[in-house]
Formats: structure tokens, C-alpha cells, sequence
């Protein structure tokens, strides 16, 4: 039977805490998890400016993924930050934070005033253009928890964001504007996955900023 529950990680949300946040929106999937969206949590204009410092000052990479047993460049600049000892691990690679910079703290602190949990860290992607994607995922590591809160905020180019329900296939479109925010948690990533395609439309730069909890393997 599919259900809406709200369930996210108690180190981050009391019930209290997820009802005042759910009352705030809908979700915006079925069941299995919630999604909810808030446009304009940035203006504009602010978004457009963050959007330069972002591509300016991050230092942005060229990440190589294992795939089926091959190395396989990822179609997109990836860059990493957070707390001390804050090491993510996805598709064969480590991924090591660099310390935040002023902006990024910032942006947290922003976030944290709608959602009361404890980023460690956050990745950056750059879409540099309608070539650039991210493909069918769930972000489920060990080291996110059992069941991650992830915080998105979207800055450049409005891009189509997808969900698939991993058992009856429904598919919910999202399409991300900037300065917006997407909230993803309970138990969402054990059952829907998700992906960024191209586009063959023409399309600007895009940089997603993907703010996490991380558990330290040894503590789980």
C-alpha cells in the first residue's frame, strides 16, 4: 500500500518540527517520501548575483565515476564543502570537503531557517548547459542516514527535475527555477529515484547546491 508519511532522520526533526514544516506545502509526490518546493525562497535578483560568485570562486572539478566496472567522465563540474571529516562516498568515488567559504556558509544558515537540521556539508554541481545532466539516482549512502534530509537550492537556468517511483513507475516533473528550494526526506530515497536530464533546448549555466547531513561511518 503506498502511504504519505513525513518521516525524516531524528537527528534532525522532532514531530513538532515536521508538522509545521509539511503544513507549509504539499508534497508534491503521492507517497513513499516528501518533496516539497518553495520558488522565490531567493529573489531574483539576488539568485542571478549568488549565481556569478558561485561560478567564480568555487573550485569547481572534473570528477571521473566507476560504472559498471568502466571510468566514466560525469557530465557536469562537481565541487564539495563542509565540516571537518565530512568524507562522502558515491559511485566509487571519495570525496574529501573543502573548507566552507563565506557564501556557502551563508546560503546554510538561510536554509537552516525552514529547515532545523544540521547540514555538515554540501555539493555543488554546475550544469554548464543543456549537455550537462545528472542521470536516475537515489541517494541512499550509509553515511547520509536512514533517512536523509537534503536541501536544494537551485541558482541560473531553470532546469527539469524528474522522480520515478522505483515500483509503479509514476513519474513527477519539477521544473527548478532559480532561487528556488527543494526539500526532499523521510523515507523518499528508499523508493523513488531521481535525475536531471538534457535538454536540447538552449539553456545558461545552472549550479545546484545540495546541502547534507553526514554520519560518520564509525558512529553508525
Amino acid at each position: 500500500m503506498c502511504r504519505r508519511r513525513w518521516v525524516a532522520s531524528s537527528v534532525c526533526f522532532d514531530r513538532v518540527v515536521c508538522e509545521q514544516l509539511v503544513s507549509r506545502s504539499t508534497s508534491l509526490v503521492p507517497c513513499d517520501g516528501d518533496v516539497h518546493y518553495f520558488p522565490g525562497f531567493i529573489s531574483r535578483s539576488e539568485a542571478d548575483s549568488i549565481f556569478d560568485e558561485l561560478v567564480k570562486t568555487l573550485d569547481w572539478q572534473t570528477e571521473e565515476l566507476s560504472l559498471y566496472g568502466k571510468r566514466i567522465l560525469v557530465p557536469r563540474l562537481v565541487a564539495w564543502y563542509g565540516d571537518r571529516g565530512a568524507v562522502y562516498r558515491y559511485s566509487g568515488a571519495r570525496h574529501e570537503p573543502l573548507p566552507w567559504s563565506p557564501l556557502l556558509l551563508a546560503l546554510r544558515e538561510r536554509v537552516a531557517g525552514l529547515v532545523p537540521c544540521s547540514f555538515h556539508s554540501v555539493l555543488a554541481n554546475y550544469y554548464r548547459d543543456g549537455t550537462d545532466s545528472m542521470g536516475w539516482h537515489s541517494d541512499k549512502e550509509p553515511e547520509l542516514g536512514l533517512n536523509p534530509v537534503i536541501a536544494s537550492l537551485s541558482f541560473g537556468a531553470a532546469r527539469l527535475f524528474k522522480l520515478q517511483h522505483t515500483k509503479t513507475k509514476q513519474v513527477v516533473d519539477i521544473v527548478l527555477e532559480p532561487g528556488s528550494l527543494l526539500l526532499m526526506g523521510g523515507s523518499l530515497q528508499h523508493h523513488w529515484r531521481h535525475c536531471l536530464p538534457k535538454t536540447r533546448q538552449p539553456v545558461s549555466g545552472r549550479v545546484n547546491l545540495t546541502f547534507r547531513r553526514i554520519i560518520p561511518l564509525a558512529n553508525m
